[in-house]
């Protein structure tokens, strides 16, 4: 080989290895910004991210807001201020008792199971009407919001009909489907749409669903609930007739068989 082919060589590895480095420090130089780069979007995320989940957390809950509702929704079916008076019933039974029950209550339950199917027969022959008074009270005590999602399903149930509401009410204190005090299942609207599949009127009922799922008559529900606060009535199950408590031969609590509710509602009738 020659001294001058010796010396081009040499020349031209010099240049690739000149050109290499530049390669290497521009992939440096690029590697460097990229980090630095994602550096801060991470840390912009970071505050994003924070600054969202302090935003959402302090956005008022679904039934915070629903207090604040000033033009109040109420189902169909109902009268009185903010359609907080529900009575089902021939119009010309002269009587009415008031029921005072909460959806999470299991005494309630209890209730409906042994003594719902009388009342149904009562109002069948017009022998008085009823005036269901909803409580939500178990929500603050056990924690939760079963008592008023299922209050608000009552209210689209009855924006449906009277007939509708009285069966979904029984469905929803039946054995088969009340929960423990303790599972808030009413909370979810899932839940409630399950129990009401039970109910030929409600089930695959789009209007219902709709109600259920956006909570059409939350702000109702919560009207409702005043109106039990508001009653004096300290416990439920309650009954009242003219005012007056409705109560087994103790007369203390309501009556939670049939033979003491039909002693004690004829007693009522007739005072």
């Amino acid at each position: 080989m020659s001294a001058r082919n010796s010396k081009a060589n040499k020349a031209a590895a010099r240049e690739r290895l000149r050109a290499e480095r530049e390669r290497q420090a521009k992939r440096d130089r690029m590697r460097r910004r990229l980090t630095v780069g994602a550096s801060v979007l991470a840390t912009l995320a970071l505050a994003g991210g924070i600054g969202y989940a302090v935003v959402q957390a302090n956005k008022p809950t679904q039934w915070e807001s629903a207090k604040e509702v000033k033009d109040v929704k109420a189902p169909k079916n109902t009268t009185g201020e903010n359609g907080t008076t529900v009575v089902i019933g021939k119009p010309t039974a002269k009587k009415t008792l008031q029921v005072f029950e909460d959806s999470r209550c299991p005494v309630c339950a209890v209730f409906e199971q042994q003594v719902g199917p009388v009342i149904e027969k009562d109002l069948e022959a017009g022998k008085y009407k009823v005036q269901y008074v909803g409580a939500t009270f178990i929500d603050d005590v056990a924690t939760g919001e079963g008592s008023k999602n299922a209050l608000s399903a009552l209210g689209a149930a009855l924006d449906v009909s009277p007939d509708a509401f009285m069966k979904f009410k029984a469905a929803m204190y039946s054995a088969k489907f009340h929960p423990e005090e303790s599972k808030d299942d009413l909370a979810k609207d899932s839940y409630i749409l399950k129990i009401a599949d039970s109910v030929p009127e409600l089930k695959d009922n789009k209007e219902f669903e709709k109600n259920v799922e956006e909570g059409t008559f939350d702000a109702w529900a919560l009207k409702m609930s005043k109106t039990f606060d508001e009653s004096g009535v300290t416990g439920t199950p309650s009954l009242k007739m003219d005012g007056k408590p409705v109560t087994d031969a103790g007369g203390k609590n309501a009556p939670m068989t049939a033979p003491e509710f039909t002693a004690a509602v004829e007693k009522a009738l007739k005072g």
